[in-house]
C-alpha cells in the first residue's frame, strides 16, 4: 500500500524526531503586550488602566471581570492579584501626533508600521511600543520613559507635580525579574494596609470604653450636687401621689362649669321664647291626661 508509481520516501517521512521549539516573534508579542488588553485581548481604548504588576487593560474589561469571576475564563489567571478597582490605577497617556491610525488606510493596501506607537513620553519624546521601557507612578497615574526619571532626577511628577517615592515607580511589561519585584512591593504593600486597619480598630473601642467610664462617674456626682431630698425614695413617692391627687381635682373641677351652664339657662333673665328652645322648660312637659296611651302611642294623639 503506498510507495506506488516509483515514488521514494524521504527519511524525514519515515523517521519522526523531537519536536523543534516554535520561536515566538518579537515583534508579534510587542505588539501584543503594548497595544492589546491583557484580560479581554482587545484593542486598549480609553480609559486605559495598570496594576500593580505593570500589565495594561481596559478599565470596561477589569470592571467585568470583578463583577464576574467565572472559573471558564482562562484568562482570569492573568488578573488573579486584582480583587477591587482600588488595585488599578488609570493611566494619564500622552498622544502621539505622528500616529495616523487607520485614517489612511481606507483601501486596506497601506504597509502598518508596527514601530509607531499611539503614546509617547511627555519628557523625552520617545514612542511606547515595547523598543523603551516605561513605567508610570501609582500617586497620579503619570506615564514616562524610564529615561526621563533617569536623566531628570525629581521627586515631583514632571507633568502634575505630586509627589512621589521609589516604591511608587512600576514598570510597564517589564521581564520576569520586574514582576517577581513588583510581586513582592504589592504584597508587602497589603500587608502594611492591614497591620494599620488592626491598629486602627482597637484604638477606637479604647476610645468608646473611655466615654463610657466618664458617663458611669458623672452620674453619681450629679446626684450628689443635688438636694438630699431628692436622692430619697420616699420623697419621690410622695411627690408622685400628689402630682395624682393634683391632676385628679383638676379634672372634676374642670367638669364643674359645664354644669353651671346648664342651670344657669333655666335660671336666667332669658325671654320666654329663648327658654321654651331647651328641655328644661315648662312647655316641654306634658301632664298624665295629655300623655297617649300605650296602646294608641302617637305623637299626635292626645
Amino acid at each position: 500500500m503506498g510507495c506506488d508509481g516509483g515514488t521514494i520516501p524521504k527519511r524525514h517521512e519515515l523517521v519522526k524526531g523531537p519536536k523543534k521549539v516554535e520561536k515566538v516573534d518579537k515583534d508579534a508579542e510587542l505588539v501584543a503586550q503594548w497595544n492589546y488588553c491583557t484580560l479581554s485581548q482587545e484593542i486598549l481604548r480609553r480609559p486605559i488602566v495598570a496594576c500593580e504588576l505593570g500589565r495594561l487593560y481596559n478599565k470596561d474589561a477589569v470592571i467585568e471581570f470583578l463583577l464576574d469571576k467565572s472559573a471558564e475564563k482562562a484568562l482570569g489567571k492573568a488578573a488573579s492579584h486584582i480583587r477591587s478597582i482600588k488595585n488599578v490605577t488609570e493611566l494619564r497617556l500622552s498622544d502621539n501626533p505622528a500616529w495616523e491610525g487607520d485614517k489612511g488606510n481606507t483601501k486596506g493596501d497601506k504597509h502598518d508600521d508596527l514601530q509607531r506607537a499611539r503614546f509617547i513620553c511627555p519628557v523625552v519624546g520617545l514612542e511606547m511600543n515595547g523598543r523603551h521601557r516605561f513605567c508610570f507612578l501609582r500617586c497620579c497615574g503619570c506615564v514616562f520613559s524610564e529615561r526621563a526619571l533617569k536623566e531628570i532626577k525629581a521627586e515631583v511628577c514632571h507633568t502634575c507635580g505630586a509627589a512621589f517615592q521609589e516604591d511608587d515607580i512600576i514598570v510597564l511589561n517589564g521581564t520576569k525579574e520586574d514582576v517577581e519585584l513588583l510581586k513582592k512591593r504589592m504584597e508587602e504593600r497589603r500587608l502594611r494596609a492591614k497591620l494599620e486597619k488592626r491598629t486602627k480598630k482597637p484604638k477606637t473601642a479604647g476610645c468608646v470604653s473611655k466615654a463610657g467610664v466618664a458617663d458611669d462617674s458623672a452620674g453619681p456626682s450629679k446626684v450628689k450636687a443635688g438636694k438630699p431630698e431628692e436622692a430619697d425614695p420616699d420623697h419621690r413617692e410622695k411627690k408622685n401621689n400628689l402630682a395624682s391627687r393634683d391632676t385628679a381635682t383638676n379634672g372634676k373641677a374642670g367638669k364643674a362649669p359645664c354644669g353651671a351652664l346648664k342651670r344657669s339657662i333655666a335660671n336666667s333673665d332669658e325671654s320666654e321664647t329663648y327658654k321654651s328652645i331647651f328641655t328644661s322648660h315648662s312647655s316641654a312637659k306634658r301632664s298624665k291626661e295629655e300623655s297617649a296611651h300605650w296602646v294608641t302611642h302617637t305623637s299626635y294623639c292626645f
